[in-house]
């Protein structure tokens, strides 16, 4: 029977799921330099996003590995709040979002653009004074607005700029910042009123409802193939500006998605069977139509079984260096100046190949320079209080006993008081090598302290789950700069 409900256990979620051996790390990579390969089309060749015609304009490469960077950030950011003060939890959000995309505003205002301005006129002249010049560039997007995307009329006669018809965005990719700011935001609220923690069904209804509105817009559009109804703009809203409606709904689903896998881990079934439906019906609905309803839901489980069920050796990628955030906000920026160079003459696959070695060039320099010094203010007071307690621990091991029940412990109380009227032989009888007699002593002083009620794990709205140490970051804004492609993240 045991082995029955063990054999359950490792068919969920949470059974299969391991805080050091998971591939989140390497599906984020994978699906930064996805969202590099797919702008290869637009930004080098004036072309559309890789996938677009194959998927029946349904979706692309870029906006899949979107996707699935809303889902794995639902489920570690909420499980980062479950672990988290409210101060920790916006302290890690803002410590692992800003500082790497201050350095990438800097890095593009003053030295992309002025190489560019150097390259296409010669000169400096009218670059510093432009109306959108370098300053405003940075101060504009400073809280990541990511209002202004050109910077001093440049890039105009890029593949890009020319389907922009004008100046085109020096870095595009940092339009969906303010979508993960604002998600972050939710679950912050979340946290400060107990809901994730007390009322875990309440994420569920709101994925419920998002998931409702997708369902909505896709059974009135004109063809099961059509995407979802733009709707608008939400907002706008102090320092954050407006949000498209169409997106801020999809990328929601995705992101509380993610966040209810994460508070129900342990009754989502993690099966190759339901991996290969989940295929079949993500494949059909990309050829046939459907994806709104049915290929979204789909991707999202292929995406959670892959996280666990890829080779264990995988895990230890972006565990000590993690480049996906340096990936994503560089590679727009790096690979709109390959193509102000003429990167176009090496062919598509030279044109990818040197986009994405530059952009994990400038990732690795993030990484070390700026990320994981920022980082570093987050878990420092945390070493120090490891280290302090370190000092002051006993050196003598303690045995600690297996968590007992209150009655177990009362019990045993009782057997201790009783066993003291046993003769002085047996008091001084010699103890084992295996229970020395202090620790005996210690076990039984102990059991009182370290009783757990028996319906303390019954009680829990959820198992608890560990986590990867790691959470990759992106940036973002509420629309793509051009009407004809949308850089995704």
């Amino acid at each position: 029977m045991q082995a029955k409900l063990n054999g359950q256990r490792s068919a969920t979620l949470q059974g299969r799921y391991s805080a050091q051996h998971n591939a989140f790390g390497v599906l984020r990579l994978a699906m930064a330099c996805g969202v590099i390969i797919a702008h290869a089309g637009p930004l080098g060749f004036g072309q559309h996003n890789l996938g677009a015609a194959t998927f029946g304009r349904q979706s692309d490469l870029g906006t899949l590995c979107l996707y699935g960077f809303f889902l794995i950030s639902g489920f570690l950011i909420t499980d980062s709040a479950l672990r988290s003060t409210l101060r920790q939890y916006v302290r890690a959000r803002l410590l692992r979002v800003f500082p790497g995309l201050w350095a990438c505003l800097l890095v593009t205002a003053f030295v992309f653009a002025p190489l560019a301005a150097l390259y296409e006129n010669g000169n400096l002249d009218g670059f510093w004074g432009h109306p959108e010049g370098p300053f405003d560039y940075v101060t504009t997007n400073f809280l990541a607005s990511m209002e202004q995307f050109p910077i001093s009329g440049l890039l105009a006669d890029t593949p890009y700029g020319l389907i922009a018809g004008g100046p085109s965005a020096f870095d595009g990719s940092l339009w969906t910042l303010r979508y993960d700011l604002a998600f972050y935001g939710i679950v912050g609220i979340l946290v400060v009123t107990s809901v994730l923690h007390r009322a875990p069904r309440a994420v569920l209804v709101l994925t419920a409802v998002s998931y409702a509105l997708v369902l909505r817009d896709f059974f009135t559009a004109p063809t099961w193939s059509s995407r979802p109804p733009q709707h608008g703009a939400i907002g706008p809203f102090p320092l954050l500006g407006a949000f498209a409606a169409d997106w801020t709904l999809m990328l929601g689903f995705l992101f509380l998605l993610g966040a209810a896998a994460r508070l129900y881990a342990h009754r989502i079934p993690m099966t190759r069977e339901l991996a290969v439906l989940a295929g079949v019906a993500l494949v059909g609905s990309l050829w046939l139509g459907g994806f709104f309803a049915v290929g979204l839901p789909a991707f999202a489980y292929l995406v959670l079984f892959a996280a666990v069920a890829l080779p264990k050796r995988l895990s230890g990628v972006s565990r000590r260096h993690d480049y996906t955030y340096g990936i994503y906000i560089y590679g727009f920026p790096v690979q709109q100046m390959i193509a102000l160079l003429g990167g176009a003459r090496f062919g598509m696959l030279g044109y990818i190949v040197l986009s994405l070695l530059g952009a994990l060039l400038f990732a690795v320099l993030s990484w070390h320079l700026v990320e994981r010094p920022a980082l570093g203010f987050k878990t420092g007071s945390g070493r120090a209080r490891h280290r302090r307690a370190g000092r002051t621990a006993s050196p003598h091991a303690v045995l600690i006993p297996s968590p007992v029940s209150v009655k177990g412990a009362e019990a045993r109380a009782g057997r201790h008081k009783a066993g003291a009227r046993h003769s002085r032989s047996s008091k001084n009888a010699p103890a084992t090598a295996g229970t020395p007699r202090r620790a005996n002593r210690l076990t039984g002083t102990a059991a009182s302290f370290l009783a757990v009620p028996v319906r303390t794990r019954k009680d829990l709205p959820f198992d608890p789950v560990k986590t990867p140490t790691s959470h990759a970051r992106s940036g973002r804004s509420h629309r793509a700069p051009t009407t004809t492609t949308t850089p995704p993240r």
